[in-house]
């Protein structure tokens, strides 16, 4: 077999994967940060995300404070087509409540969860598929590595799904319960160098007495092949609770199927004031096969090195 066919044959394999999949050969999680991801975690991937944290708030106005810790867990599915991800998502907390206006500060316990989704994400649109047709000039590495304004196009997904609120939760609007709509855009932005940016923007509880709209950015960084790091701005606004939650981590990569992390939360505000400590983990169980992914660029490979020999 002449080299150029060996050349092709192994472009055409590494195209196919990197335009057309969205699994990874690491663990893809949306932990540290409670942004989520453009992209799925690849077909036949199962995989969970959990994570607890501790809860501190003061409110300076109310002369409220709350101590407690709350418990985040996602389960993640790959079905049917690479670009479609089933998930669910649930936040569980269970904190002491003291109220400090009465002369006598009064104390209770609550337990609730904070939100409970299920729903479906879907990438739109990926800018790396154009690579496919972008073939490398083979004779000018300075050609192959130019910046181009291609690569600032993001990749874009679409989530809809519905939010389960329980009744007579702390942690919700009043008379708000039962289920309601929940959509979401999310677009990723994977730059040279290990930067990615990531950009949610979210409407929640459509339909209901108090909708949510939140908007989530998050800057991460690899260091090297084991060590990420972060930065993230959410921000909330309803009629129920306002805020810019500020958070700060990183993740350490165990193996390829099990990641740690860990990050604070705080805000600039003292109606409440908030500070959280996290540690989580990531775990996947891949099922994933790109045998019929080799085969196909394997044989569209050949087909074009037969074309182009006739």
């Amino acid at each position: 077999m002449r080299l150029p066919v060996i050349l092709n044959l192994l472009l055409c394999a590494f195209l196919s994967f990197s335009s057309h999949a969205q699994y990874t050969d690491v663990i893809n999680s949306n932990r540290p940060g409670a942004s989520k991801s453009a992209y799925s975690v690849g077909t036949n991937v199962l995989q969970f995300e959990l994570g607890g944290r501790s809860v501190t708030e003061k409110h300076s106005l109310l002369q409220e404070d709350v101590s407690g810790f709350a418990v985040n867990f996602a389960a993640r599915f790959g079905l049917f087509w690479e670009q479609l991800e089933i998930n669910v998502d649930l936040d569980y907390q269970n904190d002491r409540k003291t109220i400090n206006s009465t002369s006598i500060p009064q104390e209770g316990n609550r337990a609730n969860f904070r939100y409970f989704a299920i729903g479906a994400n879907y990438l739109i649109y990926d800018p790396y598929k154009s690579l496919e047709d972008e073939k490398p000039n083979l004779k000018s590495y300075h050609a192959n590595n130019r910046f181009q304004w291609s690569w600032l196009i993001p990749a874009v997904s679409i989530y809809a799904g519905a939010n389960y609120d329980a009744p007579d939760s702390p942690y919700t609007p009043p008379l708000v319960e039962g289920f309601s709509p929940k959509v979401r855009l999310a677009t990723q932005h994977n730059f040279f160098n290990g930067w990615v940016y990531v950009m949610n923007f979210s409407y929640d509880r459509i339909g209901s007495d108090d909708p949510e709209f939140q908007y989530i950015l998050t800057l991460t960084k690899a260091i090297n092949q084991q060590w990420v790091v972060f930065g993230e701005i959410q921000g909330i606004n309803s009629d129920f609770y306002a805020d810019n939650l500020f958070r700060l981590g990183g993740a350490y990569l165990w193996n390829k199927n099990f990641q740690l992390d860990t990050n604070i939360t705080f805000n600039a505000k003292d109606t409440p004031s908030v500070f959280n400590f996290s540690l989580g983990a990531s775990y996947r169980f891949d099922f994933h096969d790109d045998s019929k992914a080799i085969e196909k660029a394997t044989r569209e490979a050949l087909e074009e090195e037969k074309e182009n020999s006739n």
